[in-house]
């Protein structure tokens, strides 16, 4: 399929002044498939989760010094959690006129991404990061042992309705 935007899910930088592997793996992966013609845009997702700056400014700041255009990279920085990508990336990808997209994040937090977005009514499929690179393996595996408990935490709270108010309060804007 070819998708109108890789979606890349921001993660919390390691330091003040180190994006820290997650970020620079996601950017890297979604930067071979922007090569691979998987799609023409890259939608960088994430907020300032800890200290200044974004996520997405340092995945635009490692994604320009890979090469990718300027004029290619869409920015999604309100977003501190999985929810919150897909739900602001929708707002970015309604007003681009844009309906596929393909996800880019380690291939452990796939599922959970996935079922966010496609539950939010996005053309989602997966182009996942498959190595740890560079990351230490206590954190890799620790995000194979988290993600089910959090992919069932997502799907109870749409069960519940907890998306609802945010959902209309974003989209209404």
């Amino acid at each position: 399929m070819q998708a109108d935007a890789l979606v890349v899910l921001g993660s919390a930088p390691v330091a003040p002044d180190d994006p820290g592997p997650v970020l620079v793996r996601r950017v890297a992966c979604a930067v071979d498939a922007l090569r691979r013609g998987v799609a023409d845009h890259l939608v960088l997702s994430g907020g300032a989760v800890g200290p200044p700056p974004a996520e997405a400014q340092w995945m635009r700041t490692l994604a320009l010094d890979r090469g990718v255009p300027a004029d290619r990279i869409e920015l999604e920085e309100r977003s501190r959690n999985t929810f919150e990508n897909a739900l602001y990336t929708a707002v970015i990808l309604r007003r681009r006129g844009w309906r596929r997209v393909a996800v880019v994040t380690d291939v452990f937090h796939m599922a959970r991404a996935l079922y966010v977005f496609r539950r939010l009514g996005l053309d989602a499929v997966g182009e996942p990061v498959r190595h740890r690179g560079g990351g230490s393996r206590l954190a890799w595996y620790a995000g194979w042992i988290r993600e089910p408990g959090a992919l069932l935490r997502s799907a109870y709270l749409f069960r519940i309705g907890r998306d609802k108010p945010l959902v209309e309060a974003v989209w209404g804007e």
